[in-house]
């Protein structure tokens, strides 16, 4: 298994750490031999159904991944069970899976095809809206009504900024975050928003995943990022739309960005400081 993909079933360790949500099951796992041999020469990740974290918004889930010795370069195997869903609802969401994975080609994806599952399996099950569209969420509702969570992150530096930055997008897109990235001379500052416990599963990536090199060219984690402040959005803050990255030539162009997002006090207090 190469390098990344071990490094993607660490971080999903940390992440998924709770009892029985994540299981890494070995070659000579308790597959009965009436089911033939295993589709991957390695590992097979398994979310298992009675997870505190049901994918979907209440449907118990199990996703169980065949990892090939390919992998990523390759598509994982994606099996999909439910003890609530019917035979053909699983094979739509494993096709679903399958589809999606091929967007994610050639960096790790199990993680973000866990998230996609998450996110978007009551809208495939959801029975039509007026519209004919999926109906709504009560849940992500009252989330929404409640102010999304926000948090800015100080990273330290960025070696391969190309690399590092795309890292950043998939994982904010994966996650379901909105938020900027920005860079002003030598200061780097990231700012998300969206649901609280998904902006902890990117606190998590960012210190546990190699996202850049050392001085050496070696792939490294990110040791010294720093959570800089964390909070609910108020009514005065911007709720945005999308991830954005923006690079900034001047100190003013920087802090016209915190007063339209409605942070200038932010500003004043923890970001002057760092450029400065």
């Amino acid at each position: 298994m190469a390098g990344p993909a071990r490094e993607e079933l660490a971080a999903l360790a940390a992440i998924f750490c709770g009892p029985g949500e994540w299981e890494v099951l070995s070659r000579s796992g308790d597959r009965p031999e009436r089911e033939g041999p295993r589709e991957d020469p390695g590992h097979r990740v398994q979310s298992p159904h009675h997870s505190r974290r049901p994918v979907g918004g209440g449907h118990p889930l199990e996703l169980v991944f065949h990892l090939p010795a390919a992998y990523p370069a390759c598509p994982p195997g994606v099996s999909v069970g439910s003890e609530r869903l019917t035979r053909a609802q699983c094979a739509a969401v494993r096709d679903k899976l399958l589809e999606q994975a091929q967007g994610f080609l050639p960096e790790p994806m199990v993680h973000q095809l866990v998230l996609w599952a998450q996110q978007n399996l009551r809208h495939l099950l959801a029975p039509p809206g007026p519209g004919g569209g999926p109906g709504p969420c009560a849940a992500a509702s009252a989330a929404e009504a409640e102010g999304p969570w926000m948090t800015l992150l100080h990273l330290d530096h960025m070696r391969v900024k190309t690399r590092y930055v795309r890292t950043v997008r998939q994982w904010a897109s994966a996650l379901g975050l909105a938020g900027r990235l920005l860079f002003m001379g030598k200061v780097i500052l990231l700012l998300l928003q969206g649901h609280r416990d998904r902006i902890k599963e990117y606190l998590v990536l960012q210190r546990t995943s190699k996202v850049d090199v050392d001085s050496s060219g070696k792939r490294c984690r990110e040791k010294m990022a720093s959570v800089l402040w964390e909070a609910r959005a108020q009514p005065g803050h911007t709720r945005f739309l999308a991830f954005e990255v923006k690079e900034f030539s001047s100190l003013d162009e920087l802090q016209k960005e915190f007063e339209t997002a409605g942070l200038e006090a932010l500003f004043s207090e923890l970001v002057l400081g760092l450029v400065k």
